[in-house]
């Protein structure tokens, strides 16, 4: 009997207990802190210009360097956290992007600032790929794409927090205090989770099985449980000890379906997530409507987004993963078409409040629960972060194509870019995607039929 199916089986018969919110809570923390330093680079380079530290060239320059790090962090985090661990991995990237950011805030020009934001987009870029990853590994089959959407919703708070802060402390002490407040956060966490145990499914498929049965014993007697399931044990699935994996598997007969569904999908959310979420208000402005009319139609829009992520919530283990991803990119595709016809102020919130719902929808399916799921705990992080790091760079030329877009066919011609994405993600995801809905990443891994097992079996 394979040792990392049987690690696999016995966390995933585990009832919910305090020690899966405790790694909730100390995942969530630190990707918090790490969202929240992407969100406050608006109100940072607004400052800069009206000090005079900076210009429009250098400020685009810097969001660059946000990127080209998140891109770089990505792929990264995925050689490290498959080579060295998930653990090992988490903090050092928090570490990174927490004492950069300590440093960005003590920076003594703006090129000093673009250089410590490229290192704090390394970190931020690899705890994307290393937190959702590594929750998927210890959440039961059952609650684990609730669990992702869950992580989502936090992690997706702080671009409310980083919008207050900033009209709070900018304008009184500068945007200085941003980059000290996330840096202290980060490195707080860091400390915090020092404690973080180490995944036994990765430690298993690394051959270090007295330390990943160490662990398990742990969590389950955290759990209430004091012995092993025989029968769950006996039911582990038999599979065939695997070579060393290496990068070029992902391309492999095996597996090259599910990493082009996974590149499919971040592509397709970071495109559509940055086509509309972020120059929305640029196009309300260009439509007519005031720059203070345009950011109050933009923050009625954006309260889609928390009902989106609770959507997902909700439909993850009914409608599922795959599924879901596909009926909300088609249900995209409708309201963003809609978009362009969309004449008074109430309509436009409409239509855009339903677009990002749907947005926020998918980024909770996909990039919190499908995309790591797609991969065998051996080549996990490494398969997510090429699909993020390609993702990522992706993103760095989709601001030339919607201003090109726009220039040329105005907003008709956005929103049409966005409902072919969506719609071609529909088609790939749909055409060769695999379920993952309550299903054991051994399962999901081996490609077997989906098993149905009675909810009481998985959380007994």
């Amino acid at each position: 009997m394979n040792t990392v199916a049987s690690i696999g089986a016995r966390l995933d018969r585990l009832s919910l207990s305090g020690f899966h919110y405790r790694l909730l809570g100390l995942i969530a923390a630190g990707m918090f802190f790490d969202s929240f330093d992407i969100y406050i680079a608006g109100s940072v380079l607004a400052a800069l210009i009206n000090n005079n530290e900076s210009t429009l060239a250098l400020n685009a320059t810097f969001v660059s360097a946000t990127f080209i790090g998140m891109m770089t962090g990505a792929w990264l985090s995925g050689v490290l956290g498959d080579r060295f661990g998930r653990r090992f991995t988490y903090q050092f990237n928090l570490g990174i992007y927490g004492f950069a950011s300590i440093a960005a805030a003590l920076s003594p020009s703006i090129y000093w600032l673009i250089f410590f934001r490229l290192v704090m987009g390394v970190g931020m870029g690899a705890e994307i790929v290393v937190g959702y990853g590594t929750l998927s590994e210890f959440i039961p089959a059952a609650w684990r794409g609730r669990f992702g959407t869950i992580l989502n919703l936090i992690i997706n708070t702080s671009l409310f927090l980083a919008t207050f802060l900033g009209w709070l402390i900018i304008p009184q002490y500068g945007w200085r205090w941003m980059f000290a407040i996330a840096g202290v956060g980060a490195l707080v966490v860091w400390f915090l989770r020092k404690s973080m145990p180490e995944s036994p499914r990765w430690l298993a498929s690394q051959g270090r099985h007295a330390e990943a049965e160490t662990i398990v014993a742990r969590i389950e007697a955290n759990c209430g449980v004091t012995t092993p399931a025989p029968a769950l044990m006996a039911n582990a699935l038999p599979t065939v000890e695997a070579a060393p994996a290496r990068i070029s598997d992902l391309f492999s007969r095996r597996l090259l379906a599910r990493t082009i569904t996974g590149i499919t999908v971040l592509v397709a959310l970071f495109t559509v997530n940055y086509a509309f979420v972020s120059w929305i208000p640029t196009f309300l402005v260009k439509q007519g409507h005031s720059v203070s009319n345009s950011l109050g139609l933009t923050t009625l829009m954006f309260a889609g987004g928390p009902l989106g992520s609770l959507i997902a919530f909700a439909l993850a283990e009914r409608l599922g993963r795959k599924w879901g991803i596909v009926v909300f990119s088609l249900v995209g595709v409708v309201f963003g078409l809609t978009y362009p016809f969309a004449q008074s102020e109430t309509a436009i919130i409409a239509s855009g409040f339903a677009i990002t719902c749907c947005i926020y929808v998918l980024s909770s399916l996909s990039v919190a629960s499908y995309v790591p799921e797609l991969f065998p705990t051996e080549l996990r992080l490494r398969g997510a972060g090429l699909c993020n790091a390609i993702g990522r760079g992706v993103n760095i030329l989709v601001p030339y194509a919607i201003a090109a877009v726009f220039g040329g066919f105005g907003i008709v011609g956005v929103v049409t870019l966005i409902a072919g994405t969506l719609l071609l993600q529909a088609v790939i995801v749909g055409a060769i995607g695999p379920e993952t809905k309550n299903r054991s990443l051994e399962d999901i891994a081996t490609g077997l039929p989906v098993v149905e097992r009675p909810s009481a079996e998985l959380n007994t």
